[in-house]
């Protein structure tokens, strides 16, 4: 990670307490020869301050944008003028916090040099020799500065990553919550279509009748509207129940209402031909022992098989034909002649696909195609005992 990524930006408080620690610093380090200045040479005095203010209002500004360069003029500025030295400690605190090596250890070396000709420069004729104390408080002096900007720095950068986790964990939760609403909506539309699209159908089918038939007698007319209002109601039952089976909550992985089972096929068989469909079964199989999870994948097998017969081919004559057994898997086999009309319903596309994701949720197998003029549709569901 780069210094500039994780340097925070400064409050107006975070810049007014660094000026007053470096102004400290300053009247410090200009107390010693505030007295000899004063007396001999007032116009030094006002020249050291000068160069110190300038100093601050570098460092403030471009302390962050040109470190190096910030840094050493400080230094450079501090062998002339003591009140450049609290600009030039927080210049070197700031060049720690990068923690870049290649320019700490130059310019550590340069502040020493600095540091050591400014005891020279500075010294005014009655102060004491310069001695090794000087050079020891000079060395800890450094010392602590290069350390507390190495410890700000690392403390820093991984404030600055902790932020990038939280940012990149949030946005794949974002990205999770996505995920789950489109599969959601796609789970909603599927499931809508399973439940509802051979009831619309066999709506379609009798309005069909109804609009092409104009010799038909009051009574038959009459039986096919009830058919169609009994349809059209139980389609309406039926979406309010696989909206409330949809909604995920405790409970949600148990079958609910409208979850059909193996024992509802004869009933769905019966209902189409009660629609006008043509159907013939031959099942050798006993549903009665085939397990309620895939009781229900081979009603929505069976069930989209007739609608889809229904839709496209609806004068065909339906063939389902179910075999298999216990350890050898069942197989389902739905066959329908092509339809030879003028017109065919849309198709929506969902159909087939949802069903090959149950089927393949199931660890079975499923493959549609035309052969001979005619639909086939296959199926083959694992059964264990």
């Amino acid at each position: 990670m780069r210094p500039e990524d994780y340097q925070p930006t400064l409050t107006r408080w975070s810049t007014s307490w660094r000026v007053l620690v470096v102004s400290a610093i300053s009247v410090l380090a200009m107390l010693p020869r505030a007295p000899y200045l004063l007396e001999e040479h007032p116009s030094w005095m006002v020249a050291d301050v000068a160069v110190g203010l300038v100093m601050l209002g570098v460092v403030v500004r471009y302390r962050r944008t040109h470190p190096v360069i910030v840094a050493t003029v400080t230094n450079v500025a501090g062998v002339f003028s003591a009140c450049a030295a609290g600009p030039a400690a927080l210049a070197l605190v700031s060049l720690s916090t990068r923690r870049r090596w290649r320019e700490l250890i130059p310019q550590s070396v340069v502040t020493i040099v600095c540091s050591v000709a400014g005891l020279y420069v500075l010294k005014s004729p009655s102060d004491e020799p310069i001695g090794v104390a000087d050079f020891g408080f000079l060395f800890v002096a450094l010392g602590l500065a290069v350390a507390w900007g190495l410890y700000m720095g690392s403390r820093r950068e991984l404030l600055a990553s902790w932020q990038l986790r939280a940012r990149l964990a949030e946005g794949e939760q974002h990205a999770r919550v996505r995920e789950a609403q489109v599969a959601e909506r796609t789970r909603i539309a599927r499931e809508m279509h399973d439940v509802l699209a051979h009831r619309i159908s066999t709506i379609g089918m009798h309005a069909g009748a109804l609009a092409f038939r104009d010799d038909l007698p009051p009574e038959q007319i009459r039986e096919t509207a009830q058919t169609i209002q009994e349809t059209s109601h139980l389609a309406l039952t039926e979406l309010r129940e696989v909206l409330g089976v949809l909604r995920e909550g405790p409970g949600d992985a148990d079958p609910e209402p409208p979850q059909a089972t193996v024992d509802d096929i004869h009933e769905l068989i019966e209902e189409n031909r009660r629609s006008g469909m043509r159907i013939d079964v031959d099942c050798d199989a006993d549903l009665a022992e085939l397990p309620d999870v895939l009781g229900r994948t081979l009603y929505r097998c069976v069930q989209e098989a007739l609608t889809n017969a229904r839709k496209h081919a609806p004068a065909s004559r339906v063939r389902i034909a179910m075999s298999g057994g216990v350890g050898d898997g069942l197989d389902l086999l739905v066959v329908n002649p092509l339809s030879v009309a003028a017109t065919a319903a849309p198709e929506s596309g969902f159909g087939l696909v949802g069903l090959a994701e149950r089927v393949a949720l199931h660890g079975g197998r499923q493959s549609a195609r035309t052969v001979d003029r005619a639909f086939e549709l296959r199926v083959w569901l694992p059964w264990q005992a």
